[in-house]
């Protein structure tokens, strides 16, 4: 009986242990562009905050200027934005140098924040430009150049369509 347990669980055990690796790995990759924040177009979003190699930046809601809440379970999904804390923070295209700050986080790591906010990157982004934590559970926002959460798509121009006899304009709804 103990046997087939362990055949069974063992299967298990090794594809957590490959998803956590894997987990870790890419959570390396992305925190180590030296502290640059930039920004990016992102589709109908507009402007928003990537880190130096293109991933794109995320608040968290319950987060206060200067602290951070997301910790264990969170920051495997949503790995904060880490430096060395001695790194140097630079300001790329489209980025205003004083709103880049860092706070502490354990073991040395410091935590990049733009507008006092702490920055996040996502597991489920999976390469550069993707944005597919936006608004995840109404708490997981893009960040705009002022610092501010993008919750909704960018204001433009309402659509005209034009029929044979008229011209209507439809107000665009984010």
């Amino acid at each position: 009986m103990w046997g087939r347990m362990i055949r069974w669980l063992l299967p298990l055990a090794l594809v957590a242990a490959a998803g956590a690796a894997t987990a870790v790995a890419m959570n390396a990759s992305l925190r180590s562009t030296g502290g640059t924040v930039k920004t990016a177009t992102a589709s109908k979003y507009g402007t928003v905050l990537v880190n130096a190699k293109g991933w794109t930046l995320y608040r968290y809601t319950p987060d206060r200027k200067g602290v951070s809440t997301c910790a264990g379970a969170c920051a495997a999904y949503w790995p904060p934005y880490l430096v060395k804390a001695t790194s140097k923070l630079t300001a790329g295209p489209g980025a205003t140098a004083s709103l880049i700050g860092k706070i502490k986080r354990p073991h040395g790591l410091a935590q990049i924040t733009y507008a006092g906010f702490p920055l996040y990157t996502y597991t489920g982004d999976r390469k550069a430009g993707d944005i597919s934590g936006q608004g995840f559970q109404h708490t997981w926002y893009m960040v705009d150049s002022r610092g501010a959460m993008v919750t909704r798509a960018a204001a433009g121009k309402p659509p005209t369509t034009t029929t044979p006899a008229t011209t209507t304009t439809k107000k665009a709804w984010g």
